[in-house]
C-alpha cells in the first residue's frame, strides 16, 4: 500500500475520473424511503454534471421529486462519491449545444427517443474521494459546494 494522496492530488484525480469516465453510478430514494440504484451516462461541464433518464422511470421520479443525489465513479479501493442538488429539466428546456454535447460524449441521444426523457443538472455540494483505509481520514474534498484546500 503507498502512502495517502494529498487533497490537492485527490481533487486532481477525481477531476480526471470527471473528465475521462462516462458512466456514474445513480442513488436516489422514492419519498418513501425505497431505495434505487442504477448506471447512467452523463456529460461534465467542469461544474455540474448532466444526467438523462425517462421521467416516468424510478430515478426520474426520485430526482425530481426529492433534489438531490448520491453519484459514485470508480471501483472500490478507487472511489469517488458526489452529493449533489439535481435540477430537473424538460427535454427541450436544455440549450442545443449542451444537449449535442452529451449526446456526442455519451453515444446516445435521449431527445430522439419515443420514451419521454428529462434532463437531470447535478450540481456537486459534497465530494469525497479514498482509495485504501489510510485516506478515510481525508476523503471530503468539497463541502457545501466549494473545494477545500487543506
Amino acid at each position: 500500500m503507498t502512502g495517502p494522496r494529498t487533497l490537492a492530488e485527490r481533487r486532481q484525480d477525481v477531476e480526471r475520473r470527471l473528465a475521462a469516465d462516462v458512466d456514474v453510478w445513480v442513488a436516489t430514494a422514492s419519498p418513501e424511503g425505497m431505495p434505487h440504484l442504477v448506471p447512467l451516462s452523463y456529460d461534465q461541464d467542469g461544474g455540474a454534471l448532466l444526467l438523462a433518464t425517462p421521467v416516468d422511470s424510478p430515478t426520474g421520479r426520485n430526482l425530481a421529486a426529492s433534489g438531490t443525489v448520491r453519484l459514485a465513479l470508480g471501483r472500490t479501493r478507487d472511489v469517488c462519491m458526489i452529493e449533489g442538488r439535481v435540477e430537473a429539466l424538460g427535454i427541450d428546456d436544455l440549450p442545443a449545444g449542451r444537449a449535442d454535447r452529451f449526446a456526442a460524449r455519451t453515444g446516445f441521444d435521449p431527445r430522439a427517443s419515443t420514451v419521454r426523457y428529462g434532463w437531470f443538472l447535478v450540481t456537486p455540494r459534497r465530494v469525497q474521494a479514498w482509495r485504501e483505509e489510510n485516506e478515510l481520514s481525508g476523503r471530503e474534498l468539497m463541502r457545501d459546494g466549494r473545494w477545500l484546500d487543506r
